[in-house]
């Protein structure tokens, strides 16, 4: 299926080469403007947008079941993992580190490279609004962490994965992230919604790798790990987040007073409630990352007072579910 599209944009090359590829679309970013006055390569929004996510949505899901069956599962049994259950646990978080770290990767780069926004600069996600020509690395990482959290919704919500304690919890925060991601790229938000995305990602890569160094048995590495995931997300989803509410309520009118209206004919779309739309979105993914901030120290005093610093979430529904199907077994 993921080939479809490729023979077909390679045929169309072939056959009509001065034509536009509409196949060209679904695999690549669409809507090239003209280059800034550095040479850089410059986008707009378009329909076109939509194809490419749903290219992006069957992708991951191929490279995910790719990674896993030839790569991660191989590796956790070389390294002694036994129980399917465990195994299937690792290759979960390692398919967590291998996206994070790369679209991570990504997103600093462009905010570094492209955006005057780095390092963390909020007036910039204000001034000059709306920011409707966005560099090239942007949209492709906007649109690719679209389809990534579309895919990982539908997994959740079908029950792909065996479900964890805090189910509730993560079809909340999958919500809320969707809602952000798709109503910033529409009203021109990208800059903000790259500021955000960079402050989960990498949180997101530690708590995955202290995880699998857990399924590994690596006692010592882990907890390294759990030390610097616990930092990175105070970080990253406390400090820097609760700077980007600051900005939200203080530097929101730094906006052109002249763009402060809904007129969507001119990509306008800043009338004064939105601001609480804005406001209201990052607090309450605040909250949600409160609630797991609440377990994680939760966890670290656990391994202060009893060496165990074991991840609640993950592995209870796996060591409850083995023993009672052995001693149903034995009945």
């Amino acid at each position: 299926m993921l080939g479809v599209p490729i023979l077909l944009y390679f045929n169309w090359t072939l056959v009509a080469p001065h034509v536009d590829n509409p196949f060209s679309h679904v695999l690549f970013v669409s809507n090239r403007l003209p280059d800034s006055a550095d040479g850089v390569p410059v986008y707009g929004k378009s329909y076109w947008d939509l194809a490419f996510i749903a290219y992006y949505i069957i992708f991951f899901a191929f490279f995910r079941q790719s990674l896993t069956i030839y790569f991660l599962k191989p590796l956790a049994r070389h390294y002694g993992i036994k129980k399917e259950s465990k195994i299937e646990r690792f290759a979960e978080q390692g398919y967590a580190v291998i996206y994070f770290t790369l679209s991570g990767s990504l997103g600093l780069w462009t905010m570094y490279k492209y955006l005057p926004t780095w390092y963390f600069r909020t007036e910039y996600f204000w001034i000059d609004y709306p920011h409707t020509e966005f560099p090239g690395t942007l949209k492709v990482y906007y649109l690719l962490q679209t389809a990534y959290w579309l895919q990982q919704f539908l997994l959740l919500v079908l029950k792909i994965e065996k479900p964890r304690s805090d189910f509730t919890e993560l079809v909340a925060h999958h919500i809320v992230t969707l809602w952000m991601v798709l109503w910033s790229y529409i009203i021109n938000l990208t800059l903000i919604g790259n500021a955000i995305f960079l402050t989960m990602d990498w949180s997101d890569v530690f708590i995955a790798l202290s995880k699998c160094f857990n399924y590994l048995q690596m006692q010592r590495t882990k907890t390294i790990a759990f030390a610097w995931f616990t930092c990175v997300w105070t970080y990253g989803r406390h400090y820097l987040n609760i700077w980007i509410l600051y900005s939200v309520w203080t530097e929101w009118d730094l906006i052109p007073s002249q763009n402060k209206v809904l007129d969507p004919k001119n990509d306008l779309w800043m009338p004064p409630w939105i601001k609480s739309q804005i406001f209201i979105g990052i607090l309450l993914l605040q909250f949600i990352n409160l609630f797991w901030y609440f377990l994680i120290w939760r966890i670290l005093l656990r391994a202060v007072f009893s060496s165990n610093l074991d991840d609640e979430r993950s592995d209870d529904e796996d060591e409850d579910a083995e023993p009672a199907a052995k001693k149903k077994k034995r009945e």
